[in-house]
């Protein structure tokens, strides 16, 4: 009986445990499912919480838009004016996020709030400016001297034998000049210090390859440009041709690696322009044409766009070339133009507007004369357009998203653009 007892008491003992385990085992994976319900509900109130977010950014977005892009201002405030030296007033160009100021006897680096970052002093009868990346140089036209600049000011000075027609700079300080004498013109080249380098292209009128009558550098300063005027029985042609003076260029006869002279036949081409290491412009009498230096060997003619009516005005950035022409349908007398590097059309727009002046900064086309402005935008909406009661020279954009720095000869100002509550 007693043993029988024993056994029972063992059994019992057995089932207690066994109950012991299950109920813990039960309490484990409740414990889990319920870690795991709390992580999901996390989860789900944060993806909430994106979203709201997202949504108000969203709509953030959408409407700074609507205020940057799509409103058309009418009026301004000046945030803060600086009068400034005038002297001998040349021009202003745009230099990184500053200004360059140069005149006949000097030139001036102007910091975004018109204060002088430095000056350089120089006597010039006729100087003209070009700007490429962190390099700047001023060339005496029909001079001897060529000033290079970098941001924090002179580098060197290239002087001349013969008299200077042209000048280019790369955004590594190369600079090329084309030089002339009574035979025939010359493109030389000069380091950033103003040293000769030992690189020289003769060129005559009635030659192969024509006479030079505009240039440009690639901003690494390994390829040459060139806008040339040839004779073709008897008559005056234009011609495009690509110099190479990187390491492949050695393999090319004069480093000519190509030239295209069927696409300017009875036409003549007045300016050339690289917008970067690969993209290049030529604008001709009638034509504006984009080529590619992606294979340094071949340049290739990427497109050709005829223009009928007369040219007016050429300008560019390195993101944009922009014509204006005349346009002789309906009351607006002209038609302004804008194109990628590649050739495609990013808008055009007819207006009525006596401007003197064209530029692009940024995301934005400038039409300017000495008193008035207008301001488009890349979809070719009219931003701005006011009047100053100061003289204009000079306009870009500010430091703000709704601002503009505009120069007048005596003074730099920054003005406010304000909303004139009406779409265009």
């Amino acid at each position: 009986m007693s043993e029988w007892n024993s056994m029972n008491r063992e059994i019992k003992k057995n089932q207690l445990r066994r109950q012991i385990v299950q109920t813990s085992v039960s309490n484990d994976e409740s414990s889990e499912e319920i870690i795991k319900k709390a992580r999901t509900k996390v989860r789900k109130k944060r993806l909430r919480i994106f979203l709201v977010v997202f949504g108000l950014l969203a709509a953030g977005g959408i409407g700074a838009f609507q205020y940057f892009s799509l409103y058309h201002y009418t009026n301004y405030g000046i945030v803060w004016s600086k009068e400034l030296n005038e002297g001998s007033y040349e021009g202003y160009l745009d230099f990184g996020s500053n200004v360059l100021k140069y005149s006949r006897d000097g030139a001036s680096y102007l910091d975004a709030q018109g204060k002088e970052v430095w000056i350089q002093s120089y006597e010039m009868k006729s100087p003209r400016a070009v700007v490429s990346g962190d390099y700047a140089a001023i060339a005496d036209l029909q001079g001897n001297s060529i000033y290079i600049f970098d941001k924090a000011g002179k580098t060197g000075v290239a002087t001349t034998v013969l008299p200077i027609v042209k000048a280019t700079v790369s955004s590594h300080g190369v600079v090329a000049a084309i030089l002339e004498d009574s035979a025939a013109n010359y493109i030389y080249f000069f380091k950033q210090d103003g040293s000769a380098l030992d690189v020289k292209i003769k060129a005559l009128l009635g030659g192969d390859s024509g006479y030079p009558v505009d240039i440009s550098l690639s901003p690494d300063g390994t390829q040459l440009m060139g806008a040339y005027a040839y004779l073709k029985n008897g008559t005056l042609n234009g011609r495009v041709a690509f110099h190479n003076f990187a390491e492949i260029g050695k393999s090319v006869p004069d480093r000519l690696v190509g030239g295209f002279d069927e696409p300017y036949d009875a036409a003549l081409v007045a300016q050339v322009h690289f917008l970067d290491d690969t993209y290049s412009c030529a604008f001709a009498d009638n034509s504006v044409s984009f080529y590619s230096t992606r294979n340094a060997l071949s340049p290739e003619l990427v497109k050709q766009i005829p223009i009928k009516e007369e040219i007016k005005s050429v300008f560019y950035s390195k993101k944009y070339v922009g014509l204006i022409v005349d346009n002789p349908e309906g009351e607006n007398p002209y038609r302004l133009e804008v194109y990628r590097p590649d050739g495609k059309q990013v808008f055009s727009k007819v207006f009525q507007y006596q401007y003197t002046n064209a530029d692009i900064d940024g995301e934005h086309v400038f039409l300017y004369n000495e008193d008035s402005c207008r301001v488009y935008n890349m979809s070719g909406r009219l931003k701005f357009s006011g009047t100053f009661d100061f003289p204009v020279t000079k306009i870009r954009n500010g430091r703000f998203p709704n601002t503009l720095i505009v120069t007048g000869p005596k003074n730099m100002k920054e003005i406010r653009l304000q909303i004139g509550g009406q779409y265009q």
